[in-house]
């Protein structure tokens, strides 16, 4: 049942996006030190298909892993269709439609070319026994038989169907697992989210804003950000996607150069909440010590040593006269609704 709502959704959805290469490698090189000695985990990923699976094979060496693990559900629709990694369609997997898994434990140079490459891997699920395996259950990630995985697993590292990503994200924080992972940056704002964020048990990664992914036959076409290349392949890009991660990086603990002074003139307060408003990070005041509202793009540039988020605009909100206004879906200036904000506050170290 639930494998049949993971497939459901992703049809229903358009939830079907394949991460491009080039992504992964700009956005993985800032974790290297975390990879090593670890067991790597794509548990959203056809190793026939997957570019996580293929970047972790192609360096599996190189980043000196400990084990691969990537798993494929009941009903893969581009199994065997999309990137066609590997030519191992002999293995008897019902042409990859049946839930399988690969495990890597070493790749050696298996074609003596003095190089380790996906033909080496190719080599290891063609000869080696118990590398590709038949799944007893669907592959869903939330079945008993990856949940096991998941346990065996110190990182997981993919791309989860968007439409699920809160019960993924909920997953990955029950059995405590270390995680880079790619969403939609309108998650920052869901309830079970952004208290994550909120308490720096989450937070974005390096790249995040335009992505651009391949997608399945079926996927429908769009007016915008949507395109067939020459060989037929339909794309989808969108200016939105974030990664998420738990694992620490150079970035997030760049101190943001901030240069404009506070007015109140530039800077109106909330008709709802104690806060000012910013409507660029780059306009935050170095010189303002309250609570500041300010885009969602802004969690892109924290750094949790210079300021201290404290609330979003669609949690519980106090009115400035006391009490709290409930579920706020909207803090409003002059009555007019203003959009989704996070709401900060500068680090007491930063203050002058």
């Amino acid at each position: 049942m639930a494998n049949q709502t993971l497939h459901k959704a992703k049809q229903e959805k358009n939830d079907e996006f394949y991460t491009q290469l080039p992504d992964i490698e700009n956005e993985l090189k800032h974790y290297r030190e975390h990879f090593e000695g670890k067991v790597i985990l794509c548990n959203c990923d056809d190793p026939y298909e997957s570019n996580f699976f293929k970047y972790f094979a192609m360096n599996f060496n190189f980043l000196k892993l400990k084990k691969l693990i990537a798993t494929c559900y009941k009903g893969s629709p581009v199994s065997g269709e999309q990137l066609s990694l590997f030519d191992v369609k002999d293995i008897d997997t019902n042409e990859g439609k049946d839930p399988h898994k690969i495990e890597i434990t070493e790749v050696d140079d298996e074609n003596k070319d003095g190089a380790f490459d996906l033909s080496d891997v190719e080599y290891l699920i063609k000869n080696k026994k118990n590398v590709l395996t038949l799944l007893k259950g669907d592959g869903d990630f939330r079945s008993a038989e990856c949940i096991e995985l998941l346990k065996e697993a110190d990182i997981v590292v993919t791309n989860p169907p968007f439409s699920l990503f809160r019960e993924y994200v909920a997953q990955l924080m029950e059995y405590d697992k270390k995680f880079i992972i790619i969403g939609n940056q309108n998650a920052i704002t869901y309830k079970e989210v952004f208290p994550l964020l909120k308490d720096n048990k989450m937070w974005l990664g390096y790249k995040n804003g335009d992505m651009s992914f391949t997608v399945p036959d079926y996927y429908e076409e769009k007016k915008v950000r949507f395109w067939i290349d020459e060989m037929g392949q339909k794309w989808r890009s969108m200016g939105n996607i974030a990664w998420f991660t738990n694992l620490d990086h150079k970035k997030r603990h760049e101190e943001l150069y901030l240069c404009r002074e506070y007015s109140p003139e530039k800077y109106p307060k909330y008709d709802n909440y104690d806060a000012i408003n910013v409507d660029k990070t780059l306009d935050i005041p170095c010189d303002y010590d309250g609570i500041m509202g300010v885009p969602v793009t802004f969690l892109d540039k924290h750094n949790p040593d210079q300021f201290e988020i404290v609330d979003a605009n669609n949690y519980m909100i106090p009115y400035r006269g006391g009490g709290t206004a409930g579920i706020a879906h909207h803090i409003t200036i002059n009555g007019k609704n203003i959009y989704r904000r996070i709401l900060i506050k500068r680090k007491d170290s930063d203050k002058k």
